[in-house]
């Protein structure tokens, strides 16, 4: 029988000022780096709980960034956020950023990170998981082919299974049928490979006086 823990996550700044929701629960997105989800879940081990904070983009389902730590907290989210910025190709104005508008995520080092990089804050409403669904279908999809199926002694031990899980894994092979049954990265690729594949636009050489 599946295990099942208790996974509420959000607590809400009552002084914070969350952002707009810019999505409205559309998670589509026209090529890669345009829309990310991020949240928050937690991980039983021996040792107590662990917390992993995750960043999914919404063109290809790839987990862009992702941190575990043993407390819940805006470090963990920044670590995670981090990691999709070095990663990525973030273009100043281009991209979004979507969360729930938990208090590490309305906390002012976490939004002032995203403006210094050009990124869009959004933020659906708290505890409501279909604001937040991409994020939510992963990591019950994580809960289902790793959690659920292991058990750690210790935090590491939990850690070194989903660095497995996620970048050996999930990125790199787990095929989905929304992608044309590619994995994250194939996806990706091929997208890219078709972008290099379009002609040039054509253009009309100037005449002699210089007048198209």
């Amino acid at each position: 029988m599946r295990k099942k823990w208790r996974t509420a996550s959000t607590k809400r700044d009552p002084k914070a000022v969350p952002s707009p929701d810019r999505i409205n629960r559309d998670f589509t997105a026209a090529a890669p780096d345009r829309l990310w989800v991020a949240d928050v879940t937690r991980i039983p081990t021996g040792e107590g709980v662990f917390w992993l904070a995750a960043v999914r983009d919404a063109f290809s389902n790839r987990i862009v960034g992702w941190r575990c730590s043993d407390r819940c907290d805006t470090d963990l989210v920044l670590g995670a956020l981090e990691y999709a910025i070095f990663s990525r190709d973030v273009r100043d104005g281009q991209l979004i950023h979507h969360s729930d508008r938990g208090s590490t995520y309305t906390a002012i080092r976490f939004t002032n990170r995203l403006a210094d990089n050009g990124i869009l804050p959004s933020m659906g409403s708290v505890g409501d998981s279909y604001d937040n669904a991409l994020m939510e279908n992963f990591f019950s999809t994580l809960k289902i082919e790793l959690v659920y199926r292991n058990s750690w002694r210790t935090r590491d031990e939990a850690e070194n299974a989903i660095f497995g899980y996620i970048d050996g894994w999930y990125n790199t092979q787990r095929i989905q049928k929304e992608l044309g049954w590619l994995s994250p990265d194939e996806y990706e690729t091929a997208w890219h490979t078709s972008q290099e594949a379009q002609p040039e636009p054509a253009t009309v050489p100037a005449s002699p006086t210089g007048v198209r």
